[in-house]
Order: structure tokens, then C-alpha cells, then sequence
């Protein structure tokens, strides 16, 4: 197959862009010209003739979470609120107490809030109980930290009051009674939220996720990497196993904790190869949360709250042996780090542990790496550290909405220019077009990245942070034929114009996996 008279981004420093490439097989054989490039067809090639439109590498959403769609029983949202501070209090019990009435007991009522619900103490357990007392509810946040449950959902989910808090997680309780209010807290509400989804068959999953990766195709991403803590794992292989998704999918196991510990023989047994494309790798773990809830772990206090600065999710002498660990295995290791302070600690751990060369052989992630401050990027550059980055988590009006602009620097730019390796996935909207306007108009235009590096980052910065930087992310001879023909030239329309781009002929190991209808030329 040969792709000619277009413009094609490589991703490849030594050579960005070019006119035309030559696939034979699963691989990239050349990049050059349209003269030279139409000279190697034969009488079995596949011409495709580009019409001077843009191609770039296959998109690779470096952190994501797989599979996505609606909840077990009923779910709600107010979509034309803020997203941060989501509705009140009395608006959430209004829609409970009508939906508990419009829908049969035992029906599960999941809704999505924000600050507003998740920061009122009234907003707890016994509220919820007496507008929906005969149905199971669980509030929780667009951005993964924090949900509410009613009496009857905490007896489903299997949570007593006398119960333990598991590790790196809490139940809250009241301070006079110590029952339990109903909030969950980071460990403590994703390992019952992701029994909870386990509920649902695996047909269900199976079709979102088969859902999830057309869409996926559509933008032109090729691979994903999962953050894998939606579903428990054997229901994790077993969907991915019978989705047979077109695309290159990693699974990084995201361990759940009780008191006594991490979980890590549930992924034990399960498959690392449940098809040709998808893998099994790595371990997960979250070390404190966001600036938004106030829990990740920050050098100063935080504005409006003397005295605090956030939290560590786990005691030092566990992030320690976290990281030993890392050290004898060859599991890639992936740290959610927010706090500045986080990431210092973690820094220094790593130092105490072994020689900057043995951990830039690990590669070591920093999910988010947000409080990866100036004064720390020296040492995360000698270590390797690979700072995975999520531009939708820096819209700049929720950002000043809530103080974060001021609390936690959007090091894009800077870190680029600092020598610490960087990616980009979405942790939020898949379009990598949105996505990429968001890195490129960030609210301090220092930090914003050009297209050109947004594009290097979701290809090439991903790619490195999967280990799998010989074998994808540019267009450059032996590399995979992972590409994707974009619907418009994404380096030269106007900003706005960025998020309506797709893909009109996808390519994953030189085999077209997605192509609009009479888009592409032959």
C-alpha cells in the first residue's frame, strides 16, 4: 500500500514531514516524496491518493479508562451546571426523591455531583435515606474522588459500620457517633464501585467497550492505554477477550486495597494476553487525589484553609516498599501524583532506593505529575520520570473557578523544555482534538504547547511511556503501520475548528480498521 500527495506528519524529529509513505505488511517500509514513494508500487499495490490531506501517527491515549458507559440501574447528571461545582444539595434530593417514586425499590440510583454535594456535611447518608429509602444510591464526581451512599447501598456493597478502613482509603464517620456518614473516601469507594459494575454482565461491557473502540477508530486512536480499576479483573480479560477491540490495547492493573493490604493476587491468574493486540502490564497505584477536594498533598496550605495541605494516601513506609518492589520486578510502575509534596517525597524515596541509571531504566510514571514544580524537575529528569499529562484537566475557567490555576502549575511547556519526558493521554474526553486544543491554549500561554508537540506527545511521549517507542508512535521504516488520515490539516485550521476533526481512514498494523465512506481516493 502506498499513501501519496498528502502532508505527513512523521512525528520523527530527523524528518517531520513528508509527502508520501510505503506500507508492506504490518510496517512502515518508506517516507519520502510522492515521486519516490509511487515508484516502489507494484501491480498489487493499494494506491491511496491523499489529496494534500494530513496524516499523523495513530493516536495513543496514554491514560484512559476502559470500558466507560452507563452504571448498573439508573443514573442522572446535570450537564448544564458547572462541571466542578455540580448541582446543590437540594437539587440532588429533588431528582432522588422523584426518581425513588418513578422507579421500582431496589433499583440502583447513581448520580454524578460535584463540590457543592460532595463538600455539604448535610448531604450525607441521612439525607439521602429519606428521600430514597428503599433504593441503593451512590453519588460520586466526574473526576473519580469522592461519592456518597445511602444505608441500603452501603449493605449491598458489603461495608459495616464496624468495618475498617481499607488501606489508602476511608469510610468517614460521624464525629460524635462514629457511624458512618456515607461518604467514601479515594480506596474506599473505588473498590465497591468496581465490585458494584462487576454486577452487570459481561454482555453489557462487551458492547460498550466494542462501542468505545469505534468511536476510538474514528478519531484515529490506535492504541490505549488502561488505567484498569472499572471492572475486576478476570471480568476485565473475559470482556476485553470477547470485544476483540481492533486497536492496541494495554492493560495496566489499578490493585484495590482491604485493611490488611493491596490485592495484588487478584491479577495474579488472570491472562496477560487476552488477544493479539491487547496485554496485560504493569501496576497502578494512587497516591493522593486532587487539588479540587483539597486531597492532594501540597508543600503550602491551601488557599481559604489554614493548616491544610492535602493528604497522602499511604503511610511513607509504603510508598517505599511501592517503590522497592518496582525495583526487583520488571513491572512498569504508574503513581497517580498530584501534590507537589507527593511528588517530592516520592523523589526522595526513589533517591534512598537506587542510582538515577537503574531508575531510568524503569521509566518510572507520574500520572497527572501536576505538583512536578521547577525546583523538582532537575532530579525527575536524571531518574527518567515520565510525566503522563491530561490537557482537559486544565480548562482554564474551572481552573480559576476553583483556585487550582494558582496551586498547581500546568507544567506543559516548561517541562518539555526541562528535559522530563512527557505524554499526553485524555482522562476525560477521548477526542484527542479537544484535547489538543486544550494543551495548546492553556490559560498561561507560557506553558502551551505547540500543535506539532501535542501531536509528538500523544504519539511518540506515549509511546515511550509504554516501552514501546521502537516499535510505534512516528512514521519513520520499520516502525507499525499505525496512522490515521485526519479530516483536516489539525496544524493550520483555526483553534476553534480543532475538536470537529476525524479520522477518514484509520490504520492499525497496515490494515485499515476505520474508513469513511468515499473519503479516501484509491
Amino acid at each position: 500500500m502506498i499513501l501519496t500527495g498528502g502532508k505527513i506528519f512523521t512525528a520523527d524529529p530527523s524528518r517531520p514531514y513528508a509527502q508520501a509513505l510505503a506500507v508492506r505488511g504490518e510496517r512502515v517500509v518508506a517516507v519520502g516524496s510522492t515521486a519516490q514513494i509511487s515508484k516502489l508500487a507494484g501491480p498489487r499495490t493499494r494506491r491511496i491518493e491523499l489529496r494534500g490531506r494530513t496524516v499523523v501517527p495513530g493516536f495513543n491515549d496514554a491514560h484512559t479508562h476502559l470500558p466507560g458507559g452507563s452504571p448498573l440501574g439508573r443514573s442522572f447528571h446535570f450537564p448544564k451546571l458547572p462541571l466542578l461545582a455540580g448541582p446543590s444539595t437540594a437539587q440532588v434530593l429533588d431528582t432522588l426523591a422523584k426518581l425513588a417514586r418513578q422507579t421500582p425499590a431496589g433499583t440502583w440510583l447513581q448520580g454524578e455531583i460535584g463540590l457543592s454535594v460532595l463538600q455539604d456535611p448535610q448531604a450525607r447518608r441521612a439525607a439521602l435515606d429519606a428521600v430514597a429509602p428503599r433504593h441503593p444510591v451512590l453519588l460520586h464526581t466526574p473526576w473519580g474522588h469522592g461519592c456518597v451512599v445511602n444505608s441500603l447501598a452501603l449493605q449491598q456493597l458489603g461495608i459495616g459500620e464496624a468495618d475498617p478502613d481499607p488501606l489508602g482509603g476511608a469510610y468517614e464517620r460521624d464525629s460524635g457517633t462514629g457511624r458512618l456518614t456515607g461518604s467514601l473516601l479515594e480506596y474506599g469507594s473505588w473498590g465497591p464501585r468496581r465490585d458494584l459494575n462487576g454486577h452487570l454482565p459481561d454482555s453489557a461491557w462487551v458492547r460498550l467497550l466494542r462501542a468505545y473502540g469505534a468511536e476510538a477508530l474514528r478519531f484515529g486512536i490506535t492504541s490505549v492505554q488502561d488505567m484498569a480499576g472499572t471492572l475486576p479483573p478476570a471480568q476485565t480479560v473475559r470482556v476485553v477477550q470477547a470485544a476483540r477491540l481492533p486497536l492496541r490495547h494495554r492493560i495496566m492493573p489499578y490493585f484495590m486495597t482491604s485493611p490488611r493490604g493491596f490485592k495484588h493476587g487478584e491479577w495474579a491468574g488472570v491472562n496477560h494476553q487476552p488477544t493479539p493486540l491487547a496485554r496485560v502490564e504493569g501496576r497502578k497505584y494512587v497516591l493522593d487525589a486532587t487539588p479540587l477536594e483539597g486531597g492532594a498533598l501540597m508543600r503550602r496550605p491551601y488557599p481559604g484553609r489554614p493548616g491544610w495541605y492535602g493528604h497522602l494516601n499511604f503511610p511513607a513506609d509504603t510508598v517505599r516498599q511501592l517503590l522497592r518492589h518496582a525495583l526487583a520486578t520488571s513491572d512498569p510502575l504508574m503513581l497517580h501524583i498530584v501534590g507537589d509534596s507527593t511528588a517530592s517525597l516520592v523523589l526522595h524515596l526513589m533517591g534512598q532506593l537506587a542510582d538515577d541509571a537503574t531508575w531510568r531504566r524503569k521509566r518510572v510514571r507520574f500520572e497527572h505529575g501536576d505538583g512536578l514544580a521547577p525546583d523538582l524537575r532537575p532530579r525527575a529528569r536524571a531518574m527518567g520520570i515520565v510525566v503522563v499529562q491530561n490537557a482537559s484537566h486544565y480548562v482554564a475557567d474551572m481552573d480559576q473557578q476553583h483556585g487550582a490555576a494558582t496551586h498547581i502549575p500546568a507544567g506543559f511547556r516548561s517541562l518539555l523544555d526541562s528535559g522530563v519526558l512527557f505524554a499526553l493521554g485524555s482522562d476525560g474526553p477521548m477526542n484527542p482534538f479537544l484535547n489538543i486544543l486544550f494543551a495548546a491554549t492553556l490559560a498561561d500561554p507560557k506553558e502551551a504547547l505547540t500543535r506539532e508537540q501535542a501531536v509528538r506527545a500523544y504519539t511518540a511521549g506515549a509511546a515511550y511511556a509504554e516501552f514501546q517507542e521502537q516499535q510505534k508512535g512516528t512514521l519513520a521504516p520499520g516502525k507499525l503501520a499505525d496512522l490515521a488520515v485526519l479530516s483536516q490539516d489539525i496544524f493550520t485550521v483555526p483553534p476553534p475548528a480543532l475538536p470537529g476533526t476525524v479520522s477518514e481512514l484509520t490504520m492499525v498494523g497496515g490494515k485499515v480498521v476505520y474508513e469513511a465512506k468515499a473519503a479516501v481516493k484509491r
